[in-house]
């Protein structure tokens, strides 16, 4: 099977949680990746070549794909996994512009950059797969979570637009949708949680976990093996879907 053998993949947010385990899948199965992060300390136990950059402007966007194709002559597979998440926000009445921008930034905008630089080099080539990490919330809104709700719906919206104006060019987009996985990101937002609430973290965990028919959150490996088949030759025929990764359950 071809899968991602020789292709090469741009994956951020590859320092820890989904990102690192796509990045760890996707080396496995022969492809060149390149991690990019914020944190140099955790990409540089990644194992593979990396760049690190804060993808929160269009310059530093830009800055990791001229860096990457200089290196690597071209992106074939871009994940888009980083972002921030919903543990800061508040209600929207009292939510602040700087986090509302802030969100978008990461979460929105900067995925549109990467996009649109990659997707030309994908296009004269007749080939590529962009896949988007969105959210649960990027379907059904969690409670206090205005601009990352909007980010990640928004991401779905991109994902498709990418789906549509580039599927004549053997290129496919598609986003996952994760439920709740046990990540450094979700810790944070648990801790918060607990403190709210007057919880442990573990009995935030443990209420997370009775969302799901299946009694448990997710695995970061869990998401990222949809990813990685999603960065595959395979899946050729799946595009412009937004693709639920929460074990059957509700959220």
């Amino acid at each position: 099977m071809p899968g991602v053998e020789g292709r090469i993949a741009l994956v951020t947010g590859a320092g820890r949680g989904i990102g690192r385990h796509t990045a760890e899948i996707l080396m496995a199965r022969g492809a060149e990746v390149i991690g990019v992060s914020r944190s140099e300390d955790e990409l540089s136990r990644l194992g593979c070549p990396y760049i690190a950059k804060d993808l929160g402007s269009a310059d530093g966007c830009s800055d990791v794909i001229k860096e990457a194709e200089k290196r690597f002559g071209r992106i074939d597979i871009l994940v888009c996994n980083h972002g921030i998440g919903s543990a800061h926000e508040s209600v929207i009445w009292e939510q602040s512009s700087e986090d509302w921008r802030q969100t978008m930034r990461v979460n929105l905008d900067s995925p549109f950059y990467l996009s649109r630089m990659v997707l030309k080099g994908m296009k004269e080539r007749g080939f590529g797969r962009l896949v988007y990490t969105s959210s649960t919330a990027g379907l059904i809104p969690e409670y206090a979570g205005s601009a990352y709700n909007t980010s990640k719906h928004g991401l779905i919206g991109l994902m498709r637009s990418v789906s549509v104006d580039a599927g004549e060019y053997g290129i496919t987009a598609n986003a996952v949708l994760p439920g709740w996985v046990k990540t450094e990101m979700a810790e944070v937002s648990a801790a918060t949680e607990a403190k709210e609430q007057g919880l442990t973290t573990d009995e935030v965990w443990v209420e997370r976990a009775a969302l799901y028919r299946a009694g448990r959150v997710l695995t970061p490996e869990e998401v990222a093996e949809v990813i990685a088949f999603l960065s595959s030759e395979e899946a050729s025929g799946v595009s412009g879907e937004a693709i639920r990764v929460a074990l059957g359950g509700a959220i």
